[in-house]
């Protein structure tokens, strides 16, 4: 059974780095820093951050939702070390969180906003990598922006790119998604052979196999901007040239803390997001220990801080991948941070041979495991409360990002609870008995004034010469607007010829 569980890991493992190495090294170009900071972040998110986390399946690295603070970050302090420095702090930041055991935040995000995050994720996924799907490479893989650093959003880059489709590009896409189809299919799974070779690996060999067959051909060849981008490191020196180390003469500054602060709230949100988005796909129903997550994660940025990495986060598409791919353990996530290193290191030249298209046709199966139809059917099936947050949710990330679109998600939540605790609050209810009509209202312990509006319509349709009974029997507070329309009635009451009882109501 163990040698069973390892093997898993290691076919689950090599598919997470082959979804992972396009992010970490798109993710570095599009905030304009050094390639390997993405594999350094990669390798200690891999590596350090699982040994520590509070998930079994979570697979941390550096995340696309926090390009626009790095490339504002950078801009701002002047340099990348200086930025590196606030990257430490950041991380002590997170290790105050997670002692404090403010893990328990994501606790409070429903349900249909976390489906909606997930299937966001996965919708921006496919929009994002159908460009380099067809050869269009303009954009760097790990921008998941809706504005784009080419100047280009979401929707108006696969208008641009029918003009620049390069058909070997494509045709080694199409080809990468029949294998993948393929590797789906029941007698694939079932096959004791077949069954070792996960899918994305053999999508990556003829990925190989076909750039090397249209090498010289005008038609179907491609230069090397279609080719994954690696940074050049041959041996020691190579390495050491690599490595940025932090500057902290800006640690005086005003500035410097403003963005260890905004680095260390939105990377521990986007962790915790993560965290529940990733039990809620989690086959065994494990639930995190999110306090631990963010000690992790605060040892994993304070790493990556001092080696020059980029700053780190739980990331779902990886989660996802390590998941649907059969992990078994931890053991995956650490596989695949150690293939990440090496392959950089020692097999630069092969990796150098594997096309965009190839990548983007296992990122975009991802990303239609994230956003299945069956989500969407579920969600409308439990009603407009529940799909139109999910929905909202969707939307404003596409247009967005992450945390807008899951705030945009929680506000639509939080007004359907608002609404549903007003229409519940109070316990009404109206009879005749001897002629006369009587309605009784029975006060909640609490009376906000998010009720007022309720007792306003209420005292409005009470009949005139009726009997009104208001009990406070169980009510401890009520709000001053709330109380100010309680006595308006009851001192208009006399006019309307209706009669007002009180229990235990204090005026």
């Amino acid at each position: 059974m163990f040698q069973k569980n390892v093997f898993a890991d290691i076919k689950a493992g090599l598919v997470v780095f082959l979804v992972a190495l396009p992010l970490c090294l798109g993710i570095a170009m599009a905030c304009k820093v050094p390639l390997f900071s993405g594999i350094i972040a990669g390798f200690v998110g891999g590596i350090l951050i699982t040994v520590f986390s509070g998930s079994k399946f979570s697979v941390s690295g550096p995340a696309a939702g926090l390009t626009a603070i790095v490339l504002a970050s950078i801009s701002q302090l002047g340099s990348y070390e200086a930025f590196l420095a606030a990257v430490v702090f950041a991380g002590v930041f997170q290790l105050i969180l997670g002692i404090l055991k403010a893990g328990s935040i994501g606790n409070y995000i429903p349900n249909a906003v976390i489906k909606g995050m997930l299937a966001g994720i996965g919708i921006i996924l496919i929009i994002k990598q159908i460009p380099h799907l067809f050869g269009y490479d303009k954009d760097p893989e790990g921008d998941e922006q809706f504005i784009q650093l080419d100047g280009e959003n979401s929707f108006t880059e696969l208008i641009h790119m029918v003009n620049y489709i390069t058909p070997g590009a494509l045709i080694i896409g199409l080809v990468s998604f029949l294998v993948l189809i393929i590797a789906e299919k029941p007698f694939y799974k079932k096959d004791k052979i077949l069954s070792n070779f996960p899918g994305p690996l053999l999508a990556v060999v003829f990925g190989i196999l076909l750039t090397i067959s249209f090498k010289g051909s005008a038609f179907l060849g491609f230069d090397t901007q279609h080719l994954v981008n690696l940074p050049s490191i041959t041996n020691i020196d190579d390495l050491k040239a690599n490595l940025t180390f932090p500057n902290f003469s800006f640690a005086n500054t005003t500035a410097f803390w403003m963005i260890v602060l905004t680095l260390g709230v939105v990377a521990s949100l986007e962790t915790l997001l993560g965290i529940e988005a990733i039990d809620k796909i989690d086959p065994e129903k494990n639930e995190s220990n999110t306090n631990k997550e963010l000690l992790a994660q605060g040892i994993g940025n304070i790493a990556c801080g001092f080696v020059g990495g980029l700053p780190v986060t739980s990331v779902i598409v990886r989660s996802s991948a390590n998941i649907n791919s059969g992990a078994k353990s931890k053991f995956a996530a650490i596989f695949h941070s150690i293939l990440l290193l090496l392959s950089v290191l020692l097999l630069p030249n092969v990796l150098a041979l594997i096309p965009n298209a190839c990548l983007a046709a296992i990122l975009i199966m991802t990303g239609f495991k994230l956003t299945k139809l069956s989500i969407f059917k579920e969600q409308w099936k439990f009603g407009v409360e529940q799909f139109l947050p999910f929905v909202i949710t969707i939307v404003i990330m596409l247009v967005t990002d992450l945390l807008k679109g899951v705030c945009a998600g929680l506000i639509v939540s939080v007004i359907f609870i608002i609404r549903d605790n007003i229409k519940s609050s109070f316990d009404v209810s109206s009879d005749k008995i001897d002629g006369q009509l009587y309605y009784l209202i029975k006060l909640p312990q609490h009376v906000t004034f998010f009720n007022k509006g309720y007792l306003i319509r209420y005292f409005a349709n009470i009949n005139s010469e009726s009997k009104v009974i208001i009990d406070a029997s169980i009510n401890k507070k009520i709000n001053r607007d709330s109380k100010d329309v309680i006595s308006d009635f009851i001192n208009s009451a006399k006019k309307r010829k209706i009669a007002v009882e009180l229990i235990k109501y204090n005026n």
